[in-house]
Order: structure tokens, then C-alpha cells, then sequence
């Protein structure tokens, strides 16, 4: 007899169903996994013998072979260990025959027979839906995966009580959707005093999605500014917070979490690793652009990141992926994220102030902001100057307009593109001003007769490439959809000229 418990593997944040076969055969006693096992996957052996032992039960002096189907495709993490338990309870018939019929299992068995999170319930949940399959998993991940939608879960604390509800003495309670605890206050933008240039540009990127970057001297505010950005974003939407959250499951981030329409905010440290940032690793894990997805990634200090790291976040924010290719995984991570960047104008940060700057001024500038390339700095669609703050300016009363009101007009805006590009076909559907492209951009963003002339006067004498053209016309039209302007005018083009930063030449 072999027994049959379907569960899934993860490529990506999609999976691919996986049929584990336990079979008991005469002979030696051994204990065997096969069909390509990582080093958790094959530990699963001990784990799955201690579980069974805990509960009372003894494996039988048989050889016991468990085959991870199909045989070619690399089998990793530790959820493999409950279809393996089930499998085996079936073959020694300690489960009735069928009694996991139509389930899909995956979870991570203790020594003592509870069931341990594991990442990645999420996708398997909605692979559980699309195949018309009842789920079973941990109990703290039921309320994770409740959020898939119409879902039979079985959530166990531990394998005597899942054995005991298989065979009809024990009835589980069923899951509810677990929310994300209420989020804290955020930073507001009152808190800021001065830099109103700043703040508009910040408006302005949290309407269209734009990227940015801020250059100014050390304690201007850029850090505080980028920390406000979320407090000025609208929320996801339940879409936004489901692709959200199936890449932080994946990444084992959503373990005793719950679902949040928050979006996220990443800010890496410089000293992070091409992996780190894009994704990779022996085990292909998402990377910071991509658990950043539909929401911010802040980049602080950008020229001392490794330049090799930064140049190879020029593929995601061109596509909204992330490609992963390994000698044994190639996987592709959405990554629509909005980048903000801050850095100093120098290495002394003090170019502009004779009395701090360094002798090599202004040479150390250019050699510090070369490090930046020009592609990369292409891919930007504003780029404002953040002087110092003056002591006048911090004696003043806070601002009477804070993140609340920002939030307002951002929310209208967003609000006019939603129902803008809602006419397109769902297929490539934008959703922000910056997603907009090719013939879209060209039928929403055609400026009038005196912006058309400004905008090829200025990408001649600038030397735009076609990709900065078309970004000046994406944050023309956010501005004027901030400004509830049907049609992109002159002003709006000029102002969207005034935020594109020639790259440095030395």
C-alpha cells in the first residue's frame, strides 16, 4: 500500500503541488526520503519519529520509503514534515483510509508532536482554493490562512489533536481572518519644520508613486522626510494587501501576523548585499525590492551602497519584478516598489558651506556623485535639493498643516487615476501615474500646444532619454491631477522639467 497526502512547493510566491508517496515495504528497518530533498526535508525523518513516539506511537521494523512527487523538482523547508506524519499514520492504518482526502498538509512538526509555523501558508491556501482542496495547518496559522476565501481549515496545535479530529472524536474550530494589530501613530509631517520644497516634492511622489531622491548635507531632514511617507499614502486596497502578504508569507515574515492594508516600508542598510536587496540566496528568497512591493523601499546614504547591488535594481524598478535565476531555481518576485533615496552632495556632506566643506571641493562632489549611474538615476522621476535647516526656521511654531491633510489631497488624486485607468483592460492595467505607459501615457498625458513645445525644447537641450521624456510627462499628469486639471498644461510640464537631475560628468 502507498499513501498519498498532497502539499505544495514554493517557486516564488506561486506553488506547485507536490505529491508525498509513503510507502511500507519488508525488509531492513531504514528510514528513507527521496525526490530531492534539502537538508530540512531530509532531517524530516527524526523530527517525524520523535513526533509519533511523543504521541505513543512507534514506527513499525519495516523499511519505510517516502517519495517527494515529482522526483526533479528541489524540495525545501520544513513543512514537509506533517504530509510525511499523515502519510505514515495512513500506511499503519492509525488514521482511517481516505481520511485526507481532499486536503491539502503542510507544517512543521516539534519533537513533543506540536506543529511549528512554517512560511508560505498563504500561496498554499490559495492553492488549496484553486484545486478545490480543504487545507490543514498550524493552529497559529489559521487566521493567516482564513484570508484565502472560501476555505475548509483544519488549523491543529499539535498531531494528537488532528489525528483525533481525522478520526471524528474531536471537531476543530473554525478559523476567522486574522487582522493586523491596530498600526501605531505615524511620524507626521508637522514635525518638520522648513524644507517646504521638500514637502511639495514628497506630495507630489506620494500621489503618482513617483521615485525620488533628496540630496542635502547631514541633519537637513531627508531621513525624517522619507519616514513621512507612509503616514501620506493611501492604503492598499484588499488586492494590494493579498500579493502583500502572500510575499511576506513566503518570506516567513506573516508567522503570528495578520493581514495589514499598512504599505510597506523597507529601509536596508548600506552595507546590504545584491541578494539581500534583490532576492537570492541558496534558498531563492525574496530580496528587499520585493517585500517592499506596493509599497516604499528607502535607500539612505545611496552612493556607499555596493555599486553592483545598486545597478541590479534597475531591471525590478523597470519591470515590477524580481528575477532570481540559480543553477537550481529561477523564480521571479513581484517588485512595484516606489523608491526614495537620500544621500549627502559629498563625502564630507558640507559642499555648499565654505567654512565645513572639504579642500577637494567641489572634485570630491563630482567623484561622490558619479557613483550613482546614469541609468539608474534616469529611473528617477524627481530629485530636489534639501539645503540645511536654519536656527531661525527652528525657532518658529510647527507648521499648521500636517500628514492629515497632505493624505487628503493625495488620496483625491489617487482617487482620479483609479477611475482613469479603470477603462483599460485589467490585462496591464495601470494603477498610478508611474506605472503608465506606451500608448496609455501617450492618450492621459498629452500635454497642450505650449507644454508639448517646452517639453521638446527642454529634452533637447537636457539630452533626455526616451525614459526621462516619458517620466516628465508622468509627473506632469500628478500634478495635474493634484491640481484637478482634466488635461496636462504648460506650468505642470515646467515644474515636472524642474526635478529632473542631469547626471554628473567629471
Amino acid at each position: 500500500m502507498v499513501a498519498h497526502v498532497p502539499t505544495v512547493a514554493f517557486q516564488g510566491i506561486d506553488t506547485l503541488e507536490i505529491d508525498a508517496q509513503v510507502q511500507l515495504t519488508s525488509g531492513l528497518p531504514a528510514f528513507s526520503v527521496v525526490g530531492l530533498p534539502d537538508k530540512a526535508v531530509a532531517e524530516s525523518r527524526e523530527r517525524v519519529r520523535g513526533a509519533l513516539a511523543a504521541i505513543g506511537l512507534a514506527l513499525p521494523p519495516k523499511r519505510i520509503t517516502v517519495n517527494l512527487s515529482p522526483a526533479d523538482v528541489l524540495k525545501e523547508g520544513s513543512h514537509f514534515d506533517l504530509p510525511i506524519a499523515l502519510g505514515l499514520l495512513l500506511a499503519m492504518e492509525a488514521i482511517p483510509s481516505g481520511a485526507v482526502d481532499g486536503y491539502l498538509a503542510l507544517g512543521e512538526l516539534g519533537l513533543d508532536g506540536r506543529l511549528a509555523p512554517v512560511a508560505g501558508i498563504l500561496p498554499a491556501a490559495m492553492a488549496a482554493v484553486g484545486s478545490d482542496r480543504a487545507l490543514i495547518c498550524p493552529a497559529a496559522q489559521g487566521g493567516e490562512a482564513a484570508w484565502a476565501g472560501d476555505l475548509d481549515i483544519v488549523a491543529a496545535p499539535d498531531l494528537i489533536a488532528l489525528i483525533n479530529h481525522l478520526n471524528g472524536s474531536q471537531v476543530m474550530g473554525v478559523p476567522e481572518p486574522k487582522q493586523a494589530d491596530p498600526p501605531g501613530v505615524l511620524p507626521d509631517l508637522a514635525d518638520i519644520k522648513g524644507q517646504d520644497s521638500a514637502k511639495r516634492a514628497l506630495e507630489i511622489a506620494a500621489a503618482g508613486a513617483h521615485n525620488l531622491l533628496m540630496i542635502g548635507p547631514p541633519g537637513a531632514g531627508k531621513s525624517m522626510l522619507a519616514a513621512r511617507l507612509p503616514g501620506i499614502l493611501p492604503p492598499l486596497s484588499a488586492a494590494e494587501a493579498l500579493e502583500v502578504s502572500m510575499i511576506h508569507s513566503v518570506a516567513g515574515l506573516m508567522i503570528g501576523q495578520g493581514l495589514s492594508h499598512r504599505r510597506p516600508f523597507r529601509d536596508p542598510h548600506h552595507s546590504s548585499s545584491t541578494p539581500a536587496l534583490v532576492g537570492g540566496g541558496q534558498r531563492a528568497k525574496p530580496g528587499e525590492v520585493s517585500l517592499a512591493h506596493n509599497g516604499v523601499l528607502f535607500l539612505d546614504e545611496l552612493p556607499e551602497f555596493q555599486r553592483g547591488a545598486l545597478e541590479s535594481l534597475r531591471q525590478p524598478l523597470e519591470s515590477g519584478r524580481a528575477v532570481v535565476a540559480r543553477v537550481n531555481a529561477h523564480v521571479a518576485y513581484p517588485a512595484r516598489v516606489q523608491l526614495v533615496a537620500a544621500m549627502n552632495p559629498c563625502r564630507c556632506g558640507h559642499l555648499d558651506d565654505p567654512d565645513l566643506a572639504c579642500t577637494r571641493a567641489p572634485r570630491c562632489a563630482l567623484d561622490y556623485q558619479a557613483k550613482i549611474s546614469g541609468p539608474l538615476l534616469d529611473r528617477i522621476d524627481l530629485s530636489i535639493d534639501v539645503p540645511a535647516v536654519r536656527a531661525t526656521d527652528l525657532d518658529r511654531p510647527p507648521p499648521s498643516e500636517g500628514s492629515a491633510q497632505v493624505a487628503a489631497r493625495v488620496a483625491a488624486a489617487r482617487a482620479i487615476q483609479t477611475d482613469r485607468y479603470a477603462a483599460y483592460p485589467a490585462d496591464g492595467r495601470p494603477r498610478t501615474n508611474a506605472e503608465a505607459d506606451g500608448q496609455i501615457l501617450q492618450a492621459v498625458a498629452a500635454p497642450d500646444a505650449e507644454g508639448r513645445h517646452l517639453l521638446t525644447e527642454a529634452a533637447e537641450r537636457l539630452k533626455l532619454s526616451a525614459r526621462g521624456y516619458h517620466r516628465v510627462l508622468r509627473v506632469a499628469r500628478t500634478l495635474a491631477d493634484l491640481d484637478g486639471s482634466d488635461g496636462v498644461r504648460r506650468v505642470h510640464i515646467a515644474e515636472a522639467l524642474s526635478y529632473r537631475r542631469v547626471p554628473v560628468r567629471s
